[in-house]
């Protein structure tokens, strides 16, 4: 890419999107382009086209997805699988119309099998049923990269896939709902040391700049109290606090800092394309089927949901109890990736858990 190259980054924003635009204006790009959600609505077929045809970017980078924690996918499962879908079919055919010399797509290594092998290689794709709670945003996301592979093979595009593992960083989403466990766990001890403290003024700070279903920093103690309860931050009968996390803790996962994750899109964007990622195949076998030319992005390290907490609680500096509510799904045991493709084609990540740990929680107090 050229560093005045026209570059689309649709869902600018996020935790993705606004991580990979950092690092593009970090190396020196300057042509970049957006629009917000208010400003072009990607489900609608006719809007994305006439953004196309005015803008005509020569990259587009797929970070726009409708995205959540268990809760949200179990819940919305008919918005999940329908805005995903209509997101990736828009712009990855409309990349494909108009010339776009390269588009990344991003996905999520929820793609794979329930009872994937651990760590999970790219050929596990599609070898297995899948995990139920999240099983419509898994199943558009293999829409989006087989679109992206079938694309590339019928009309000779240079869209590439890309599977990164939980992310968590600046930018991320903390609504108790809707977060993913992460940043959900960060703001939950968070407030559970300030009610702990009895610092009502963090409190109600917190409530102020991220609502909960309607309560913000000026309604009652009661109702906040209320609320707090209802994700599983209660004061308990010894005057300490008492926070409930779902499940047993006993999963383990995965976690890759947002940065990290910006970078590997970026070294892929400048240094590889579509043919790098099936060339050795086609080496060893002529005319093989071409499959799971996707690429995961990750650690290839794991930790156990009671061990993030511990993790969490500790940097916080929460004295109180954690529990887990064995009485709610844990979701898949074990989501490993096995990033040795990433590895293979030039790169590996840098920041470790702690350290992300750590920036995380300076992020969300600043």
């Amino acid at each position: 890419m050229d560093k005045n190259s026209k570059i689309y980054v649709a869902g600018h924003r996020g935790l993705v999107g606004s991580a990979i635009t950092k690092n593009l204006k970090e190396k020196g790009y300057s042509n970049l382009i957006f629009r917000t959600l208010e400003e072009l609505d990607l489900t609608n077929q006719a809007a994305v086209n006439d953004f196309f045809e005015q803008e005509k970017p020569e990259y587009v980078i797929l970070a726009a997805a409708k995205v959540g924690g268990i809760v949200a996918n179990n819940t919305y499962r008919g918005e999940f699988i329908y805005e995903n879908i209509q997101i990736q079919n828009n712009v990855i055919h409309q990349s494909y119309i108009h010339n776009v010399k390269k588009l990344l797509f991003l996905g999520s290594t929820c793609i794979y099998p329930k009872q994937a092998p651990q760590p999970m290689p790219e050929e596990c794709l599609l070898t297995d049923v899948l995990e139920y709670t999240n099983e419509p945003y898994a199943i558009a996301k293999i829409a989006g990269l087989k679109m992206c592979e079938s694309y590339n093979l019928q009309y000779g595009t240079n869209f590439i896939s890309v599977m990164p593992t939980n992310l968590y960083g600046p930018n991320d989403n903390f609504d108790l709902e809707r977060s993913h466990v992460l940043p959900a766990m960060i703001r939950k001890i968070h407030l559970a040391k300030a009610l702990e403290n009895n610092e009502w003024g963090a409190i109600r700070a917190d409530f102020d700049k991220r609502p909960v279903e309607g309560v913000d920093g000026s309604s009652s103690e009661e109702d906040i109290l209320k609320i707090m309860n209802k994700y599983g931050i209660s004061e308990a009968s010894d005057n300490s606090c008492l926070l409930a996390l779902w499940g047993t803790g006993k999963p383990m996962r995965e976690f890759l800092w947002s940065e990290d994750m910006a970078d590997a899109c970026v070294f892929l964007l400048e240094n590889r394309d579509f043919t790098d990622v099936i060339a050795k195949r086609e080496q060893e076998r002529a005319n093989s089927e071409v499959r799971n030319t996707h690429i995961n992005i990750g650690t290839g390290k794991e930790i156990s949901i009671r061990e993030l907490a511990e993790t969490i609680q500790k940097e916080i500096g929460f004295k109180g109890t954690i529990e887990f509510d064995s009485s709610r799904p844990d979701g898949t045991m074990r989501k490993l990736t096995d990033p040795s493709k990433l590895h293979r084609l030039g790169w590996k990540h840098k920041v470790e858990l702690e350290d992300g740990i750590r920036r995380i929680y300076e992020f969300y107090i600043e």
